[in-house]
């Protein structure tokens, strides 16, 4: 398995990546489910809700990453934000 070769996953959802026209959820879940190792998932976020949203579906196995979407790439989500529910959560 490719697993047993690396420490961590970085998985696109390349389809939605940049567009913030939402996650693919169906993804997250299987990514949640089946991941050997740890992984990260970024493509179509929307708002912070994803964060949560993700969190669910990936059983609580997969991370978030937030490009375009940020305030400061001239998105709408704003990084305090993502800073402040990333403490709250840890």
């Amino acid at each position: 398995m490719l697993g047993g070769y690396c420490a961590e996953f970085l998985v696109h959802g390349v389809e939605n990546e940049g567009k913030r026209c939402g996650i693919l959820e169906d993804l997250v879940q299987l990514l949640g489910k089946y991941s050997p190792v740890p992984v990260t998932y970024a493509g179509g976020v929307q708002g912070l809700d994803d964060l949560d949203r993700v969190k669910t579906l990936g059983n609580e196995n997969v991370d978030l990453t937030i490009g375009s979407a940020l305030d400061c790439f001239g998105g709408d989500i704003k990084y305090d934000d993502v800073v402040a529910w990333h403490k709250k959560e840890n």
